[in-house]
């Protein structure tokens, strides 16, 4: 075995999706206890863990079945909520070999998340499918073992601590979204028009009939829309950065001949 596959084992993905697996484990204990808490039984929150690995995607789900929501609702507003990993999973196959079977590049698209993502971007075109699923193995088997003894332990806890650590999900929200947010204006945008637009949906009379679940669809999808509206990713090669460095090579090529 070369060092370079070495590099890129099983078990050299298995050490480096340990650490992943661990902060799973503690986000997934509260994804556990909320779920009970909106009355959905354990095996079923585990269930979810098993085939579902986004805690905010969970979350929007449970949420939405214990509003009593349609199977088609749920299934769209888990694709807006989740299709950023389009693009990641994208990105991940073209580091594979051609010869990957496509097979094995559907099972690991089933197990892109940010952090998976990051780490194996590190890989560039050296990515090795086993390398991995070794990334994907801790954090998959201890987000659905989270949630399983927070769901369990949930019905043995005094109420005011299952209220506490219900409040536990909300700060993970926040604490994902204040990183990126002090740096960058347009998501700030987006989530104070997301957040005006699901209040207006749910205190305007007659559009507080919409059922949540499309609440969620319509506002998410409007301010993402204006967002990108008022906040374009300029295109590199439209930059001037681009054109002047494109034209420097030609004015090179043009004295060499």
């Amino acid at each position: 075995m070369s060092a370079m596959e070495k590099k890129f084992s099983y078990f050299d993905g298995l050490k480096d999706g340990l650490p992943i697996g661990i902060a799973y484990l503690a986000v997934s204990f509260t994804v556990g206890i909320y779920a009970v808490q909106k009355e959905i039984p354990w095996w079923l929150a585990t269930t979810f863990s098993l085939t579902n690995l986004t805690s905010t995607g969970q979350i929007a789900g449970i949420n939405m079945m214990a509003a009593f929501s349609s199977f088609f609702e749920i299934a769209l507003a888990i694709l807006i909520i989740n299709a950023r990993y389009l693009v990641m999973s994208l990105t991940l196959s073209q580091q594979f070999d051609q010869k990957t079977p496509t097979w094995k590049r559907l099972l690991l698209s089933c197990f892109v998340t940010d952090e998976i993502f990051a780490v194996c971007t590190v890989a560039g075109k050296n990515l090795k499918p086993k390398y991995m699923f070794g990334v994907a193995t801790f954090p998959y088997f201890l987000w659905a073992l989270g949630t399983l003894l927070g769901a369990l332990v949930n019905n043995v806890l005094p109420e005011s601590l299952q209220i506490a650590l219900g409040i536990a999900i909300y700060c993970m929200f926040i604490a994902i979204i204040v990183p990126p947010a002090r740096s960058n204006k347009a998501i700030i945008v987006c989530i104070a028009i997301a957040t005006a637009l699901s209040c207006l949906l749910y205190y305007t009379p007659y559009l507080n009939r919409i059922n949540e679940g499309f609440r969620v669809i319509i506002s998410g999808i409007v301010a993402a829309a204006i967002c990108a509206f008022l906040f374009p990713i300029e295109d590199p090669m439209d930059s001037y950065e681009y054109k002047e460095d494109l034209e420097i090579k030609d004015n090179d090529k043009e004295a060499s001949v």
